[in-house]
């Protein structure tokens, strides 16, 4: 956690700087536009001031959800993929507004996400093959519609109906998995079916998404995957209480 700076530092947020050539300059543009980049602790410094409260800011280079943000022990922890570092005043202003209001709107950081696209690191080509139509249900589409419902867009991974076992018990054993290294949800094959209803499916794609929009903590070297935070966000799916609901019966355990 970076220390409270004692004085404002310098105004040294991305800009650009238009230098007028004189007329002996022929031949020259009549502008240079020079854009610059924020260091990171300025950046830090900068949310504070605006949120007025303490920040953890982490800046990486995942590809998979390029800002999430949430509370831990009374300080702000914010995740901003690099290329954060070269937006503008107003798109920052927007991640302030982002990290006071989640589930408002984004316009901004979704357009400068989309302009720097070429900053993303490439992955290594991914060997599976994803199939995400099935006989029932269109993953796709599922993805699609609660990324734009619930997440701003923000959420790249992909998505895939996983591998067929036998025995019905070892197959309902997992309903989806989001896997980070591979940047892929699966979605356990069983749910396509006619007898399962759309918006259960669409409440587990919606939970793998959680996972990848909101990445993991660590304690006390343990992996926390279900926090307090993770399951505030899972109660705020529309059919959250229909899908619990639908799951008991469905598989006869608490799904609590």
């Amino acid at each position: 956690m970076e220390e409270k700076s004692g004085s404002p530092l310098p105004n040294i947020f991305p800009f650009r700087v238009n230098l007028f050539m004189s007329a002996s300059s022929a031949g020259l543009p009549e502008q240079i536009n020079l854009p610059f980049e924020r260091h990171e602790k300025a950046l830090q410094d900068r949310l504070r001031q605006a949120l007025g409260r303490e920040i953890s800011l982490v800046i990486t280079d995942n590809s998979t959800s390029m800002i999430s943000s949430g509370v831990k022990a009374g300080v702000i922890s914010l995740r901003l993929h690099r290329m954060f570092l070269k937006a503008d005043d107003c798109v920052i202003d927007e991640i302030v507004k982002f990290v006071r209001q989640r589930g408002c709107r984004t316009p901004l950081i979704r357009r400068h996400i989309r302009d720097n696209r070429g900053l993303l690191r490439s992955r290594p080509p991914n060997v599976v093959n994803a199939k995400t139509k099935g006989r029932h249900h269109d993953l796709t589409a599922l993805l699609s519609s609660l990324n734009a419902e619930y997440f701003e867009g923000r959420v790249s991974a992909g998505i895939t109906w996983g591998t067929r076992r036998k025995g019905f018990s070892v197959r309902l054993r997992t309903m989806g998995s989001y896997s980070s290294r591979t940047h892929l949800i699966r979605i356990n094959p069983l749910l396509d079916s006619r007898f399962v209803p759309r918006y259960f499916i669409a409440f587990v794609v919606y939970h793998e998404m959680l996972h990848a929009d909101m990445g993991e903590e660590r304690k006390n070297g343990r992996r926390l995957v279900h926090t307090g935070a993770f399951r505030a966000r899972e109660r705020k799916f529309a059919d959250y209480e229909r899908a619990m609901t639908w799951e008991k019966r469905w598989t006869g355990r608490d799904p609590s």
